[in-house]
């Protein structure tokens, strides 16, 4: 019986010897090179990855970028030293990412080739990035210098339904947002309309109102920006996109709720620049400059803000460890997220399989010599910072209380022992953010009435009074102006209040909760309450008195007890 010849049996044989041959010297090059191998052929590609690099460049350079960490990326490529590759490195670098090089095959680049066809159609999108080119993103800050300019600029072009025109509305309502400075975007569906609103300098104003079909298709187009499902409208997403301005990228987080008339979309912008401050930038009065100088050069303890969201108690602690952060120590964070990327220091991000706690465990196996814990939120993760402030480690960490005395009776209500908190904690201090009023446009005014008595109170005795203004009749008012958007106020600062542990806060916290109580004890160690500190700022013209009693309680009876002492 003859024996058949099988011909497509053997071109698969042939494939197959080949393809494994390619990827042995793949291998072999890698070890030549000095860079890891891998094989992608039966990976899944991180398409959030892919889209960094354009397909054309990708395909040319012959590379591909298959797996994203954070600020890490992983590219796959055929020759190390091309300099097509290395050119494509250096821009991602640029972008402040990590890059990982592997040698891979042909086969490989294919395979990750092929996930190109996987990724939104929209244009104007490499990577979840939103590109804007230098030009634009100039000219429309040129342009887009009050609400109006923004809300005339948007009319333009919507009430279409083609895809440029809507992603050039999403162009002018980022570009507005980061030409008036807002931390947030709000787009929120109602029966007549879709309310878009800023938050500029922590209060909500009013842009504009889009009609339902071209918010629809807004909602669309940001889904597919942040990688949401499009087909998923009653539950809550969260994603996220960035932004990349003259090589800076802005990291957008977008979160999406299911609401009566359609879903609500809240975009917070992180932008490197308003949150890496230096302490000096702050707005901390000397003596309070000379109190963390001090503090924060200890070799251990811990240091603790305290307030609401979006008091700015993370860009505080930035700022402490900026000023801590040496070549001999060791820094690491854990952060929920990672606002700001700090030269130098480990920074983690937690997530479901990463919680506070298990990273704060973790940790302290990396012999660190000062710790960040984002939040203290629960009883184990107290625990286990205040343990790491007794063994030799300096620990910030923020916690939600009202104020500073408040830090003490939330530990102790966590499960905290009492009796070590006066060895654990070394500061405890709150804060809130008030508007600054534009010194371009602010009017001055005689201090009378209700106000007056308000003033009069909050500066009786003050501490350190010797640094106050010598005219303590008169206050400044917003106007408004071209340089601020005409809202008379421009930029933040802190109000500020601080309690230092010693011997009294010490004894008095072991018997007492009682926060009037523990303001008592602090009375000696002679600094200002946060309504202090934010009367100061109106005499000095740096925000209004109407701000101040916004962000702060003006007649909170334990706060006016313990300013009369």
């Amino acid at each position: 019986m003859a024996t058949q010849f099988n011909e497509k049996k053997q071109d698969e044989r042939l494939h197959e010897l080949r393809a494994r041959e390619e990827e042995q010297l793949a291998q072999i090059l890698s070890q030549k090179y000095g860079v890891d191998y891998t094989d992608l052929t039966s990976k899944a590609i991180d398409t959030d990855a892919l889209r960094l690099i354009v397909e054309e460049d990708a395909r040319r350079a012959e590379v591909a970028a298959f797996h994203k960490i954070n600020k890490q990326i992983w590219i796959a490529m055929r020759a190390p030293e091309r300099p097509e590759s290395l050119q494509i490195i250096t821009n991602i670098e640029k972008l402040g990412y990590t890059v990982r090089k592997f040698m891979v095959s042909l086969a490989s680049l294919e395979h990750a080739w092929d996930r190109y066809h996987d990724i939104s159609y929209a244009t104007e999108t490499e990577a979840g990035i939103l590109t804007l080119s230098n030009e634009t993103i100039q000219e429309m800050i040129s342009k887009l210098k009050t609400l109006n300019d923004v809300k005339t600029e948007i009319a333009s072009h919507a009430g279409s339904k083609d895809t440029h025109r809507i992603s050039r509305v999403l162009e002018v309502v980022m570009a507005g947002a980061l030409s008036l400075g807002a931390s947030d975007v709000h787009m929120e569906p109602e029966e007549a309309g879709v309310r878009m609103r800023y938050r500029l300098d922590g209060v909500l104003v009013e842009v504009l109102m889009f009609d339902g079909p071209t918010y629809a298709l807004i909602s669309s187009r940001l889904k597919l920006l942040s990688g949401l499902k499009l087909n998923v409208k009653n539950a809550a997403q969260d994603g996220r996109f960035s932004i990349v301005i003259g090589g800076k990228e802005i990291e957008i987080r977008a979160s999406v709720l299911p609401g009566a008339y359609a879903e609500t979309i809240v975009m917070r912008i992180l932008d490197p620049s308003t949150i890496g401050l230096p302490m000096e930038a702050l707005g901390f009065d000397k003596y309070l400059m000379d109190i963390f100088h001090h503090e924060i050069a200890k070799p251990n303890g811990m240091i603790l803000n305290t307030g609401p969201t979006g008091s700015g108690k993370t860009t505080t602690l930035y700022a402490f460890l900026s000023q801590v952060n040496e070549p001999g120590i060791k820094i690491v964070t854990i952060e929920d997220p990672i606002e700001y990327h700090l030269s130098g220091i480990v920074q983690t991000q937690v997530s479901k399989d990463y919680t506070f706690a298990q990273g704060l465990r973790s940790t302290l196996r990396q012999d660190p010599d000062v710790i960040m814990v984002g939040e203290i939120r629960d009883a184990e993760v107290a625990s286990t910072a205040v343990h790491a402030s007794l063994t030799g480690h300096l620990v910030f960490s923020t916690l939600h209380t009202n104020d500073a005395a408040g830090t003490f009776p939330r530990l102790i209500d966590m499960g905290v022992n009492a009796d070590i908190l006066g060895a654990a904690v070394t500061v405890a201090m709150a804060q809130r953010l008030v508007r600054r009023l534009c010194p371009n446009c602010r009017q001055s005014a005689v201090i009378e009435g209700e106000n007056k008595k308000t003033m009069e109170i909050l500066l009786n005795k003050i501490p350190h009074e010797d640094e106050l203004p010598q005219n303590r009749d008169t206050m400044w008012l917003p106007k408004g102006c071209e340089k601020c958007g005409g809202i008379g106020y421009k930029g933040r600062i802190a109000v500020v209040e601080v309690i230092l542990m010693d011997r009294e806060i010490e004894e008095c916290v072991r018997h007492t909760s009682s926060e009037r109580d523990i303001w008592a004890a602090a009375k000696h160690q002679n600094i200002r309450r946060m309504a202090q500190d934010g009367a100061v700022k109106v005499l000095q013209g740096v925000t209004s008195l109407d701000e101040l009693s916004r962000v702060v309680d003006l007649t909170d009876e334990v706060m006016l007890s313990t300013i009369a002492r």
